[in-house]
């Protein structure tokens, strides 16, 4: 089924069937009208001769040239050429497509004054698989993500490149193929292709998408350590968080203790009063980086939904707006919260590791987790790598928010690096993948351990996982393999959804 793109109801959930799931996309019939009359008013003052930014004028420093008739219809190609200078590698396909349906959905409201045709061609390139290649290095996250969307609208042109049915090609071919035909530019519809912050918005709805289902599998390694250690599962009573009053420790308590329910390991007797931080305050550090994710959804989702374009026609007062909508930093700043929570809890789960393989904290287990120590070394040179990861998220957790320099000869003077904040996230969540990865192994290999005593439903469902793609360690062997497959177990919610089946669901 089509999704439907209107203006106002794009979720997080929508732009990833679009963009990952590769869900066709809809306009309805109210929203070609608005369009229409947006560009009838433009018309009426182009032809009228009336000075708008960006229409029959320059654009940043140079937004007080006046262009001449004959200049305007070229001046938009020359605009998406000249911003087409980014660097690097191209962003994943998804991102790309993620970035052209929230570039329609800001079309839908009528408030940008291009013509149908320039989205129409956007709707059938997401539609038939044509996806610009767009460089990830570029974007300062304001007047829009220029550069990269430039790339983007090059292909509307049948210019630039484009992946189609697995290939990386020119864009007129890429067209050709599916069978669209390029357009040509007129006035405005070059920059109502490329002035907003659609690319770093994309990516974040992406990764607020992963992040949510990573907090579920935080979650599922607490537990599984927590299992292992045979923790006093007080801190958990639900009646402790409801007190303080923070939604996000409320259900992070709960889905621990949802995931634990049945447990013989917890049932023995012989429990420390007070176990570490790293064992009793997970509720709390992972809650408050949901009720961060939350935060972060809110402000994406708006954006998503938003007119992030620079100027707005308000057709219905016949009136020109020109500001900032196309500014990066809200969703930046939220964006930059969630990477930092991801890199908190990260390191929770580090020192979780820590506690499983120290035999002075692991209550009993064997050093590094192998019955043959001295000979064999266990895994310990998994914590190295979980060091490692957790360092790096540090590390990229620095915020870039606030890391503006000035550019256009200081006409954009302050700019978001939203860009920045959006690629960084997504690599503190691949980090921590890596990092529940070996929390995960730790544990299935620290409850082979301790049996026959069984853990609870919604553990005993990630071990029957894990060891569908890791066997038990008894003598030493390489384990990067190990990793890789769990991460892949992980990314792809094999994990999460055997996990969720087996318990009816964790609260997101």
């Amino acid at each position: 089924m089509s999704v439907i793109l209107d203006g106002s109801s794009l979720t997080i959930e929508k732009l990833k069937a679009i963009a990952r799931d590769r869900e066709k996309v809809e306009v309805p019939d109210a929203v070609w009208e608005k369009v229409k009359s947006c560009r009838k008013m433009l018309q009426k003052k182009i032809d009228g001769k009336e000075i708008m930014y960006g229409v029959n004028t320059g654009i940043g420093e140079f937004s007080e040239v006046v262009l001449s008739q004959e200049q305007v219809e070229q001046y938009q190609r020359f605009l998406v050429y000249s911003h087409a200078a980014g660097i690097g590698k191209p962003l994943p396909e998804e991102v790309s497509r993620g970035a052209i349906a929230s570039r329609i959905n800001v079309h839908c409201h009528g408030h940008s004054g291009q013509r149908p045709e320039v989205t129409k061609t956007f709707i059938e390139m997401l539609n038939r698989g044509v996806t610009p290649v767009m460089y990830d290095k570029g974007s300062v996250g304001a007047c829009g993500d220029l550069s990269p969307m430039a790339q983007m609208a090059l292909v509307l042109i049948g210019e630039g490149e484009a992946f189609y049915e697995g290939e990386r090609l020119p864009g007129k071919v890429a067209l050709q193929r599916a069978g669209i035909q390029p357009i040509t530019f007129e006035a405005r519809d070059g920059l109502a292709a490329i002035n907003g912050s659609n690319v770093l918005t994309a990516l974040a709805a992406l990764v607020l998408y992963d992040a949510e289902r990573w907090l579920k599998l935080s979650e599922v390694a607490a537990a599984t350590t927590l299992e292992c250690l045979k923790a006093n599962m007080k801190p958990y009573d639900p009646r402790l968080h409801q007190e303080r009053g923070f939604s996000g420790a409320i259900i992070s308590a709960n889905n621990i203790l949802k995931l634990t329910r049945g447990s013989e390991i917890l049932a023995q007797k012989g429990k420390k009063v007070q176990d570490a931080y790293s064992m009793r305050s997970t509720p709390q550090v992972t809650g408050a980086a949901r009720d961060a994710v939350k935060y972060a959804r809110s402000q994406v989702e708006i954006e998503l939904n938003g007119v992030g374009d620079n100027p707005l026609f308000i057709w219905e007062d016949d009136t020109v707006l020109t500001g900032a909508n196309f500014q990066g930093t809200p969703v930046s700043l939220p964006t930059e919260m969630v990477g930092t929570a991801i890199s908190m809890i990260s390191v929770l789960s580090e020192r979780r590791l820590n506690r499983l393989l120290n035999p002075a904290l692991s209550v009993g287990l064997p050093p590094f987790l192998t019955e043959g120590a001295g000979m064999h070394s266990g895994l310990m040179l998994s914590q190295y790598t979980s060091c490692m990861l957790c360092a790096e998220s540090r590390i990229l957790s620095h915020p870039a928010a606030n890391q503006s320099i000035p550019a256009a000869a200081d006409q954009e003077d302050f700019v978001s690096m939203g860009m920045n904040t959006s690629l960084k996230t997504r690599q503190i969540h691949e980090n921590g993948l890596g990092v529940l990865a070996i929390e995960l192994i730790a544990g299935a290999q620290a409850l082979d351990l301790r049996a026959p005593h069984k853990p609870g439903n919604g553990v005993a469902a990630a071990h029957t996982v894990t060891r569908k793609h890791v066997e038990h360690l008894n003598d030493d062997r390489p384990l990067f393999d190990d990793h890789n497959k769990m991460v892949e177990a992980l990314r792809s919610g094999e994990m999460l959804n055997a996990v969720e089946e087996a318990v009816g669901g964790l609260q997101a």
